[in-house]
């Protein structure tokens, strides 16, 4: 029987300022109908997590909106500094009038991994050459991308397979993660591994248990790829307990090399080239 590695790298967390927090656990019920049952604020999710058994978090926040990613970046920094084994995907909008040159300072901290970049949100596409620049940066100071650009649990008209791999084609080196294996269009995202080697797929809300529909391709897919998955738990914007897609993971009983890589080694060796 597998068993989980002893500490838990999580490279999908979410923490936001509680303000935030509130409103979009509000958006959530509003938009979706999803009662988000883990409504804890920033200090008590780490710690949570930490007594759930995860040493490294990856936490993220996004800028729905022009103006607000710079306050969000500087909220940022201040928790960065207030925890151990913490680090960022920061939040970075292409219309502030100062959005590269805050990108560039941020990137001068090690703790700040790149960008998330939720293209269902921000209404805006990957290849939209207003991103270009940003792009480019993270190349050059060999930095990273988040990306929410799959069409699962719901989409819209800038995410999917066929977008992304337009921005691909400009940027075939892009160094990215595909939040949630890609979610629905899993056999697509994970073909792209084949082709461009700075890719990587997270786990977050794709193994949850009945009667909720994610993850649908069996084991063969996780095995072959398992270097370049991540486990992500999406925590704490989760309808289900944290605990349940770890479980639906253990059950299918793959090799103990894919649960050493996913829920650990993979995570480590990508900090470390990182930082």
């Amino acid at each position: 029987m597998a068993r989980m590695p002893e500490k838990i790298i999580d490279f999908h967390v979410h923490l936001f300022p509680d303000k935030l927090f509130d409103a979009i656990w509000k958006s959530f019920l509003k938009h979706y109908h999803w009662n988000i049952i883990h409504q804890y604020y920033y200090q008590e999710c780490i710690e949570r997590l930490r007594q759930a058994g995860v040493g490294v978090m990856v936490y993220s926040n996004y800028a729905h909106r022009a103006g607000i990613a710079e306050g969000l970046n500087a909220w940022n920094i201040k928790i960065l500094q207030e925890y151990d084994d913490l680090y960022c995907f920061a939040a970075y909008h292409p219309d502030d009038e100062h959005a590269l040159d805050m990108a560039r300072r941020l990137l001068e901290n090690p703790r700040i991994l790149g960008f998330k970049l939720q293209l269902l949100v921000q209404n805006f596409y990957p290849f939209d050459e207003r991103l270009f620049p940003l792009y480019e940066l993270v190349i050059r100071k060999n930095k990273h991308l988040l990306f929410h650009t799959g069409t699962g649990p719901v989409g819209n008209q800038y995410v999917g397979l066929e977008p992304f791999m337009k921005v691909l084609e400009k940027f075939p080196e892009l160094p990215a993660t595909v939040a949630h294996l890609g979610a629905h269009e899993y056999a697509g995202f994970f073909g792209l591994l084949e082709r461009y080697p700075g890719l990587y797929l997270d786990t977050a809300f794709c193994f949850l248990p009945p009667p909720y529909e994610g993850y649908n391709l069996g084991a063969g897919y996780l095995e072959k790829y398992k270097s370049r998955i991540l486990y992500g738990s999406d925590y704490p914007n989760l309808i289900t307990p944290w605990e349940a897609e770890i479980e639906n993971l253990l059950q299918m009983n793959l090799s103990q090399e894919f649960y050493d890589k996913v829920f650990h080694d993979n995570g480590m060796a990508l900090i470390r080239s990182l930082t």
